[in-house]
């Protein structure tokens, strides 16, 4: 299925950072799909501010995550936890439907700590229990030392985080493909 849609997050801001190259890699393995990667510049979640309309940018995440098959989530360690822009767009996306529900949903992490990301994602899965995804639960990808393992084009060298990261990839494609097939004769 080259029609599915797939969804980008990346926990970094930064244009170069380790974690898009490995979402961009993420993407490339996962094979043929529309992939779009979601803006994180959210401004912070206040109840004031949503009071007044949830801000067009919140609908345009929320709305990329609900039309997708499956959604990636490239999420850096800042010191020992997920970064905060990608707390604020959970924030955020936590009011009002479910667009994570039953969606599959795979995290990755390059970090330039020796773990890769180890407790960033391990808290991250923790913050998703509530919004019901479909989370893949391994292979793990953690890429440590990142400056060592993509080359200065941003392509992924290191061996076995690319090994893993097909696998990874391979489910994630498989449970978007099996929840299409489900949504179809439903």
């Amino acid at each position: 299925m080259s029609d599915l849609k797939l969804v980008g997050i990346c926990g970094s801001l930064r244009k170069d950072s380790w974690n898009r190259k490995l979402l961009h890699a993420a993407r490339d393995a996962f094979g043929p799909a529309q992939f779009t990667e979601g803006n994180l510049r959210l401004p912070l979640f206040d109840e004031d501010l949503e009071a007044k309309g949830v801000p067009e940018e919140v609908k345009t995440l929320k709305s990329q995550i609900e039309s997708a098959d499956a959604v990636i989530i490239a999420c850096p360690e800042y010191n020992k936890a997920p970064p905060g822009v990608l707390k604020n767009a959970l924030d955020w996306l936590s009011r009002g439907g479910a667009p994570w529900a039953d969606k599959p949903v795979a995290i990755v992490s390059a970090s330039a700590g020796r773990a890769g990301g180890e407790r960033s994602q391990f808290a991250l899965r923790l913050m998703m229990v509530a919004f019901r995804p479909h989370l893949l639960q391994g292979p793990e990808v953690l890429v440590a030392s990142p400056s060592k393992a993509f080359d200065d084009k941003g392509n992924l060298t290191d061996e076995m985080a690319a090994k893993l990261l097909g696998e990874l990839m391979d489910g994630l494609r498989q449970a978007a493909e099996a929840r299409t097939r489900q949504a179809e004769h439903a």
